[in-house]
């Protein structure tokens, strides 16, 4: 392979990535407009969006990457942002750890369960990123909730509950999100796992599973009053808030809404 054969693939290879995932937002160019498949692109424009990538890369880390203390930490946590940015077949640690190279998925697991930095901090530094990025006046903030399909017993808030996406009950933890979503595109902004009684009766089962010991049971409209002020306090711009039927039906959350104009 000659010197040039050597670029001309590892050209190939990032204008792959970029036309993959062409929703995420480029530094000073705009959202680009959203793809769920490779799909070849004009050359002069793919080039420019291989241009873009780094610099997006580089201005997400410098937003997101302060609240790991330690620069292994920052490394791998990079590095799983990375490997959800790319077409695995199935996004587990095996699977991130070999799209960048790693050996095993053990820096990872270190970060998601020993390395210390604070999920909130982060929580805060993606939104403010999002809304210099995609903000907008009369966007929306979506109340939703869904459950993710989870096998075993100790992951936290693991039990059999409606899961809306299957149709069905499903041996799964359902998460509540608050979307964000503009004429520039769409992201998670916050999130709350909810914890069944099943969970919280048993402080031991809690407790195994790192659990905080003041968290008890919090019905999703309940959660969702949470997530709205802080991104009210936050200065999200939004003009609407839509929900299911579950939070429509929460005369305290409905009146919150309306009181704050996004009714």
């Amino acid at each position: 392979m000659t010197p040039n054969s050597r670029v001309q693939l590892h050209l190939v290879l990032q204008l792959q990535i970029v036309c993959y995932h062409g929703a995420i937002p480029l530094v000073e160019a705009g959202p680009m407009k959203s793809r769920q498949e490779q799909c070849p692109a004009p050359g002069a424009l793919a080039l420019e969006m291989v241009r873009e990538w780094p610099l997006w890369l580089t201005e997400v880390a410098r937003w997101l990457m302060p609240p790991c203390a330690r620069r292994a930490a920052r490394r791998h946590a990079w590095a799983s942002l990375r490997g959800l940015l790319r077409p695995v077949e199935r996004q587990h640690g095996w699977q991130l750890a070999e799209v960048n190279g790693e050996a095993t998925p053990s820096g990872l697991q270190h970060v998601l369960g020993r390395a210390r930095w604070e999920a909130d901090a982060v929580r805060d530094a993606w939104r403010a990123y999002l809304v210099q990025a995609r903000g907008a006046p009369h966007a929306v903030l979506v109340l939703d909730a869904t459950g993710l399909l989870k096998t075993g017993q100790p992951s936290a808030g693991v039990a059999r509950q409606s899961r809306g996406t299957a149709g069905r009950v499903e041996h799964c933890p359902i998460g509540g999100f608050l979307a964000y979503a503009s004429v520039h595109g769409d992201a998670v902004l916050d999130r709350a796992l909810y914890l069944p009684t099943a969970w919280t009766d048993d402080r031991a089962r809690c407790q195994q599973a790192g659990v905080p010991a003041a968290q008890r049971l919090a019905t999703q409209p309940h959660l969702a009053r949470h997530r709205l002020p802080r991104a009210c306090a936050a200065g999200v711009p939004a003009a609407w808030v839509p929900g299911d039927s579950v939070y429509g039906d929460d005369r305290r959350l409905r009146v919150w809404v309306e009181a704050q104009a996004h009714a």
